[in-house]
């Protein structure tokens, strides 16, 4: 039975992760080309290192350490799943709140845990005072369709920082 609970600064280490598996094979991606979406081949694999894992635990501790949320998925009390949502809201009338990250583990996707997670930070969002959760988002068809299953939609309002940082991510809104 999967196990949910919001995770504290002191429970993030990088011994939380040691049977996460972030791999992800990607085939095809969404590109913006002249204003129209299309399906692309864009063939790689997505993995996270030790140098990644360590970035993840420092940035997952600063969300909470500033006022955001952390929540997890424990598979036999393991972590395999986690969300986590900045403090903050910004976007003026959109009322975003950032949804920072949101990763299943790869031998537990398809089972739930990623849509739970995503309930949980919408509600956290919108107890928060958020109309809307803002993600950049990445392009992977399969990613996509997720997003898409949960209610997303192209944001109203590009975030630049997000766009800089990511430019081939696409830039999504949630309304709460």
């Amino acid at each position: 039975m999967i196990q949910y609970h919001t995770l504290s600064a002191e429970e993030i280490c990088p011994a939380l992760f040691q049977h996460f598996i972030r791999h992800q094979v990607v085939t095809k991606c969404w590109r913006r080309e002249n204003g129209t979406w299309l399906i692309k081949e864009a063939p790689f694999i997505d993995d996270w290192d030790e140098k990644d894992y360590q970035l993840l635990v420092s940035c997952l501790r600063n969300t909470i350490q500033t006022g955001g949320f952390v929540y997890a998925a424990f598979y036999q009390n393991m972590l395999k799943g986690f969300v986590s949502v900045e403090p903050g809201i910004f976007g003026g009338g959109h009322r975003y709140m950032d949804l920072s990250s949101i990763h299943v583990s790869e031998e537990m996707r398809g089972a739930g845990i990623g849509k739970t997670l995503f309930e949980a930070a919408k509600k956290w969002a919108k107890e928060m005072g958020a109309g809307k959760l803002y993600i950049s988002a990445h392009s992977a068809v399969e990613s996509q369709a997720f997003y898409r299953k949960m209610g997303c939609v192209e944001a109203k309002l590009y975030h630049q920082k997000h766009v800089e940082a990511e430019p081939f991510d696409c830039q999504l809104e949630c309304i709460l």
